[in-house]
């Protein structure tokens, strides 16, 4: 908590009470310019939870020297990964606030950031998530590989952001500054309304790391909550571009978790067919480039949903039991268009160009189609 004031007394004049939770594992390097970051931001009523995942490179050491008022330390014996180390914090009532933000350690959030996500948030009470403009530490002209603008999904669970499309990102030229409902926000850097989680559930641990927060806003929406990007408020992220066959293997087994858990039965069968139908040419594609390690991580995913059926059913059924809307309400927010073939067959490498855009998004670029 900042200074001396109480969240109590902060929210009776009007400034409601934030908990920043703050990942890291062996991410000492981080740690100053993300901490420092965060000492400067203009909001008075927020406090800054770090919890460690068993890190050995010194960052529980340095935390504990450097920031013993400014941190509110939760350290782990290991890694619990992503989602298990952050249901620690958000399970607990005391030390999370009217709303909570789930920081990656290596980001850099500017000053106003927190104060125009809380300003939106207080003015519409159906909002759930919110992501920040969320750009490149490495070239600030960019954005950022993991959220960008706001995130949307194609029907076949492919991701893809306003300002990047796979690996291909596009320099921010004010193209994306209108603030959007998107389908999930951004992980390095997700505002959420902490009393809905009790209702839509917390992360799935499952999950272990990877794709959680699509999960997360996948359930957001079907109890009938929003879901925007705020570009007014911006946060720099470093990402590192780890693409290892460990990354693929969560990414793919993690995206069809979400397709088969959120989607209803009709759509389930509708389009989880075709996406292990593309995922299989994806791994023609990796054995085509002699990589068996990615083709091998991407059967692996498929192998263990196969393996796993009971728990993904039943990982299912405590899903849809929350579920308010229909398909129909998130799908408005989906691709019509495969986004796989438009951009690897067609060439298509910006946002602005795929065809079949949610229809909110070709609103908000003045086009009728």
């Amino acid at each position: 908590m900042r200074g001396d004031r109480s969240y109590t007394e902060d929210e009776q004049v009007g400034c409601p009470s934030v908990s920043v939770i703050l990942l890291n594992y062996n991410g000492l390097r981080f740690l100053e310019p993300c901490l420092e970051s965060l000492k400067r931001t203009r909001y008075s009523n927020f406090r800054v939870i770090l919890v460690d995942n068993g890190s050995t490179d010194g960052s529980q050491e340095f935390v504990r020297a450097r920031y013993p008022d400014f941190v509110t330390p939760v350290f782990n014996r290991e890694n619990l990964g992503f989602s298990k180390a952050m249901n620690q914090v958000l399970q607990r009532e005391e030390l999370c606030g009217k709303y909570v933000v789930l920081l990656n350690n290596d980001t850099e959030p500017q000053q106003h950031w927190l104060e125009e996500l809380v300003k939106v948030a207080e003015s519409d009470s159906s909002v759930g998530a919110l992501q920040p403009r969320l750009l490149s530490l490495r070239d600030p002209r960019y954005f950022d590989y993991n959220g960008a603008a706001g995130g949307y999904l194609d029907r076949y669970g492919y991701t893809v952001c306003r300002g990047r499309i796979f690996y291909s990102i596009e320099q921010d030229n004010g193209q994306y500054d209108d603030m959007l409902e998107t389908l999930w926000a951004g992980g390095p850097a997700i505002f959420l309304r902490h009393d809905i989680l009790s209702d839509t559930g917390y992360l799935d641990e499952d999950f272990w790391a990877y794709f959680e927060e699509i999960d997360l806003c996948w359930r957001i929406r079907l109890r009938g909550y929003k879901v925007l990007c705020v570009p007014s408020s911006v946060v720099y992220h470093y990402w590192g571009g780890a693409n290892t066959p460990r990354v693929q293997y969560f990414n793919h087994r993690n995206n069809l978790l979400t397709l088969i858990k959120n989607y209803s039965w009709l759509h389930v069968l509708r389009y989880v067919p075709g996406r292990a139908i593309l995922d299989l040419a994806n791994v023609g594609y990796a054995l085509s480039k002699g990589d068996l390690r990615w083709a091998m991580a991407i059967v692996s995913a498929h192998v263990w949903i196969l393996l796993h059926l009971p728990l993904v059913l039943r990982r299912r059924r405590e899903v849809q039991r929350l579920r308010r809307v229909p398909d129909a309400e998130i799908m408005r927010l989906m691709l019509r268009h495969s986004v796989v073939l438009q951009f690897f067959l067609q060439g298509r490498r910006d946002f602005s160009t795929l065809s079949g855009l949610p229809s909110v998004v070709q609103a908000s670029q003045g086009t009728g189609s």
